[in-house]
């Protein structure tokens, strides 16, 4: 029997997914036209003897997220419940504290995952590697090859090239240690919850001998990285798994957009139907692009490549949209122009209007590279990046937005260009 848990953070994290993350949970943005959380669901689901999928988080339930959990438990015939933490607690605290629950029936070992990592998820891979290295009560870390500069933002393991145990483990190290860096994806059996008690136990004495009365809370928060790998590493107890496929961080608006791109080119073998395809009275499709069935496209429209489009949306006559996300209810109207941009629920783009922004792709020269997170600003000016569009943004006709970012309800008489428009 198996488990799989889910670590969905919390709505203090996620800031340079602003302001996206306003207007929904950062796991349920669509990421290639669904939900971000389901690419990960959809991988548990189709391991043998998955019995139950438990997200952790310190998100309030909401209507949203219990609406998602509803149908994602329908569609893939799978338990799926939401533990929500007191506090934040850390990519380990929140396992132990939910220890109990993820222990119940008795599994054998349990996945572990962010929920911000996008993946081919090679979970069946992890589990034929955890049955040949070590023994059964080892962990395992998926991990992948990184830039030498790269890998100074990452998780860094030195491992043993026969064995593939972890050597050593470095939480983004100050100087290159290596180039394999941790995905955010674990194998566990239920010994982590040793380990994890044994840093619990040495918070509480440590803490409460300072602040007797704050002790609990910050002993509680525990980080498997830092506290646990770091730790573990040249015990003969964890492993590396390297993984060949395609993997990302999605952090940022703009990583999102790279994210949705990778997942629509695998859609041509995992789910060919939810690619858009060149049809009579369609409008043309240029590359990977999904098109929800209740939008409204006219046939003059041209979308893609990387485009998707969301519930209800409207696009009007001879629109060119290519790298972007449009979501939903947004209208666009005809003859306007989108490029590498996300146009926030409810919006509308005016005719002959050009909304476009930088796009933040990994150098294509360097098969190593990763996406870098960039923050808002860099010495003190706005990152160029991708467009963003919060919820019911208005762009007149003939306005040009550029690497710009536009919170929500705001109805724009002018251009802007690299700004944040509050």
């Amino acid at each position: 029997m198996l488990k799989a848990v889910i670590l969905i953070g919390g709505p203090q994290k996620g800031t340079r997914f602003r302001p996206l993350s306003f207007e929904v949970p950062k796991p349920l943005f669509p990421v290639a036209g669904v939900p971000m959380l389901q690419h990960h669901i959809e991988a548990c689901a189709k391991v043998p003897n998955m019995k139950e999928i438990l997200l952790i988080g310190f998100y309030q339930p909401n209507e949203e997220l219990s609406r998602f959990l509803s149908t994602a438990q329908q569609e893939f015939k799978i338990t799926i419940r939401y533990l929500q933490e007191y506090a934040a607690l850390g990519t380990g605290g929140g396992l132990y504290h939910f220890r109990d629950q993820i222990l119940s029936g008795g599994p054998q070992a349990f996945f572990v995952m962010n929920a911000d990592v996008c993946s081919e998820f090679p979970l069946a891979e992890m589990l034929a590697f955890h049955k040949e290295h070590g023994d059964p009560s080892s962990l395992v870390i998926l991990g992948t090859t990184a830039n030498r500069k790269q890998s100074l933002n990452y998780g860094c393991i030195v491992e043993n090239q026969e064995t593939n145990e972890v050597l050593h483990y470095v939480e983004k190290p100050g100087t290159f240690v290596s180039d394999i860096i941790n995905c955010g994806i674990y194998l566990f059996t239920p010994n982590i919850f040793q380990h994890i008690a044994g840093v619990f136990q040495k918070n509480q004495q440590d803490i409460l001998l300072e602040e007797p009365a704050n002790g609990w809370h910050r002993a509680a928060a525990i980080r498997l990285e830092q506290d646990i790998f770091t730790a573990l590493a040249g015990q003969g107890k964890l492993y590396v798994y390297k993984t060949l496929s395609f993997w990302s961080q999605i952090k940022s608006a703009g990583s999102a957009i790279y994210a949705s791109r990778l997942y629509l080119n695998r859609y041509h073998i995992t789910h060919p139907e939810r690619l858009a395809s060149n049809q009579e009275g369609g409008p043309k499709i240029s590359g990977t692009v999904y098109i929800h069935s209740t939008a409204n496209i006219d046939p003059s429209a041209v979308l893609g490549p990387n485009v998707c489009i969301g519930t209800g949306v409207t696009i009007g006559a001879g629109v060119r949209v290519r790298e972007s996300v449009i979501l939903h209810g947004a209208t666009l109207q005809d003859h306007c122009c989108v490029l590498n941009s996300i146009v926030g629920w409810g919006s509308t783009i005016g005719k002959w209007a050009r909304v476009e922004g930088t796009p933040s792709d990994p150098n294509p020269n360097d098969p190593y590279a990763k996406i870098d997170s960039e923050t808002l600003f860099r010495d003190s000016k706005l990152t160029p990046s991708i467009t963003i569009l919060g919820c019911n943004v208005t762009i007149p006709s003939e306005v040009i937005i550029l690497n710009s970012i536009v919170l929500p309800h705001k109805d724009l008489n002018r251009s802007f260009k690299n700004q944040i428009i509050l």
